[in-house]
C-alpha cells in the first residue's frame, strides 16, 4: 500500500471496533471514538466489549503499535483525520423504520468538531437517502469554510467471522457523488485487496439491504422447503444440497433449521418493508419472509410439545447454546430467547449451555440455569435441544451426552447430527426436514 492514512471510527460496536482494528492492521493509523466511557476504559486495558474471533488480538497488537487509539470525543478523531467512518447503531423502531438518532448525533458532532474539510464514510446500515441528509446537515452546521463529502460504504460482514471477512471481502461498494471523495475512500480500503464497485450513494445504501434481505429468503425458503420435506418424506440435506450444486443458486445459506436471528437480518428485512411501504409498494416476498421466520421458532416448539404428547409441566429440558449463530456472544433477536420463552410459557424447566454468553444471557433469561458445561446441563434432563450450532455442540461425546440425560431424546433445531446414526446410538431423534 501507499503511505498510511489517518482514519477516523466513530462507534466501537461490532462493525467499527472491527474496522478501526483491521484499519489499523493493514497499516493506517486509527482513533476509535465512542461516548461509552466505560468502553473506551476497557479498549484502552486490552478488554473486550464483544466476542470475535481474532479481535481481541487484533486490538492489542496495534494499540500497543500505536496504531489504534480510543477516545471518547469525536474531536480526537477530526483533529487527526480528514477520512471519518460512521459505524454507530441503526437500531429498529417499534414500526420497523430505523432509529436515525445516533447517525444525526454523530453528522453533528463531527461537523461541530471539524476546523477543516472532511470525507465522511457511512458503514453503518441505512435507509435510501441517507447520504444526502447527512451531507445537507453537516452543511448546515459547518464552520465556516468547511466542507464535506458523504460516502456510502456498506458492510458485509458476519458476526462470528467479522475479522476473517474484512481480509476476505467478496466486494468493496463504495457509494459516492464526488468522484474524489470515492477515489480516496477506495485508496483507504486498497490494502484489502477485493473488487471494488464504485456507484451513487443511493444504489450502495440499498445494496446492503437487498443483500441482506435476499440471504434471509433464502433461508425462509429453505425452512420452508424442510417444513414440507417432513410431510413428503425427504430428507432437506439430500434436497439442499441438489439445489447449491446449481450454479445459480449455489449451497450458502441452505441450512434448514429454526430460522435466522442476530441484529443485521431480522432488522434489515423489517427496514426493507417500511421503505417500500414508504413508495406505496407491497413487498410481498418479504412480508411472507419475515413470517416464515417467525412460525420457524415456533413450528420447533410445537415438534418438541408433541413428542411429551402435549403435557411439557414438569419437564426439565437443555437447551444447547444461546447465540444468535455460533462463535459469537450477540444474543439479538437470538432464537433461543423466543424457544424458551414459548416453553417455559408451556411449563418446562430449562437449564441452558452457552460456551460464550452466559453473562448476557442470564440478565435476559431470570430463572433460567446457564452453563459453560454441557454435560452439567444435560444432567437428568429430558430431552436434549440443540438451538446453536457450537463445535462444543458438534463434538458432543454421544455415550457421556446420552448417560447424562434422563431421556434419550434429541431435538435438533440446527441439523448438526446424522439421524440414522445417532438412532443407531439409541436416542429418539427429531432434526428438521427429516423423514
Amino acid at each position: 500500500m501507499g503511505e498510511p492514512i489517518a482514519v477516523g471510527v466513530l462507534g466501537a460496536g461490532y462493525v467499527g471496533l472491527v474496522s478501526a482494528a483491521c484499519f489499523a492492521e493493514v497499516g493506517h493509523r486509527v482513533v476509535c471514538v465512542d461516548r461509552d466511557e466505560r468502553k473506551i476504559a476497557a479498549l484502552r486495558r486490552g478488554e473486550m466489549p464483544i466476542y470475535e474471533a481474532g479481535l481481541e488480538d487484533l486490538v492489542r497488537r496495534n494499540a500497543a503499535a500505536g496504531r489504534l487509539t480510543f477516545e471518547t470525543e469525536t474531536a480526537a478523531a477530526a483533529d487527526a483525520c480528514k477520512l471519518l467512518f460512521v459505524a454507530v447503531g441503526t437500531p429498529s423502531l417499534d414500526n420497523g423504520d430505523v432509529d436515525m438518532s445516533q447517525i444525526k448525533s454523530a453528522m453533528e458532532a463531527i461537523a461541530e468538531s471539524s476546523t477543516d474539510d472532511k470525507i465522511v464514510v457511512i458503514k453503518s446500515t441505512v435507509p435510501v437517502g441517507t447520504g444526502s441528509m447527512a451531507e445537507t446537515l453537516l452543511r448546515s452546521k459547518a464552520r465556516s469554510g468547511v466542507s464535506f463529502d458523504v460516502v456510502s460504504n456498506p458492510e458485509f460482514l458476519r458476526e462470528g467471522s467479522a475479522v476473517h471477512d474484512t481480509f476476505h471481502m467478496d466486494r468493496i461498494v463504495i457509494g459516492a457523488a464526488s468522484s474524489a471523495a470515492g477515489e480516496r475512500v477506495r485508496e483507504a480500503l486498497a490494502p484489502f485487496d477485493a473488487p471494488v464497485l464504485m456507484t451513487n450513494r443511493e444504489s450502495a445504501e440499498l445494496i446492503k439491504y437487498a443483500s441482506n434481505s435476499f440471504l434471509a429468503t433464502k433461508i425462509s425458503f429453505i425452512n420452508e422447503m424442510a417444513n414440507l420435506s417432513e410431510k413428503v418424506g425427504a430428507d432437506i440435506g439430500m434436497v439442499a444440497q441438489g439445489m447449491g450444486m446449481d450454479k445459480r443458486i449455489g449451497p450458502s445459506f441452505l441450512n434448514a433449521g429454526i430460522g435466522y436471528g442476530g441484529f443485521c437480518l431480522p432488522k434489515d428485512t423489517r427496514a426493507q418493508l417500511f421503505i417500500a411501504e414508504n413508495v406505496d409498494y407491497d413487498f410481498k416476498i418479504m412480508r411472507a419472509v419475515v413470517e416464515v421466520n417467525q412460525l420457524q421458532r415456533q413450528r420447533f416448539v410445537r415438534k418438541v410439545r408433541a413428542a411429551f404428547d402435549g403435557e411439557l409441566a414438569g419437564k426439565t429440558l437443555a437447551v444447547m447454546g444461546l447465540s444468535f449463530k455460533p462463535n459469537t456472544d450477540d444474543l439479538r433477536d437470538a432464537p433461543s430467547l423466543d424457544i424458551i420463552a414459548m416453553l417455559r410459557q408451556y411449563g418446562a424447566s430449562i437449564r441452558a449451555y452457552d460456551p460464550v454468553c452466559g453473562p448476557k444471557a442470564a440478565k435476559l433469561l431470570p430463572g433460567v440455569p446457564i452453563t459453560d458445561d454441557p454435560y452439567e446441563a444435560l444432567r437428568d434432563a429430558d430431552a436434549m435441544l440443540i438451538v446453536t450450532e457450537w463445535a462444543q455442540v458438534k463434538s458432543l461425546d454421544l455415550d457421556r451426552a446420552k448417560a447424562a440425560l434422563r431421556r434419550p431424546l434429541v431435538f435438533d433445531g440446527r441439523n448438526v447430527f446424522d439421524p440414522a446414526a445417532m438412532r443407531a446410538q439409541g436416542f429418539r431423534y427429531f432434526g428438521i426436514g427429516k423423514p
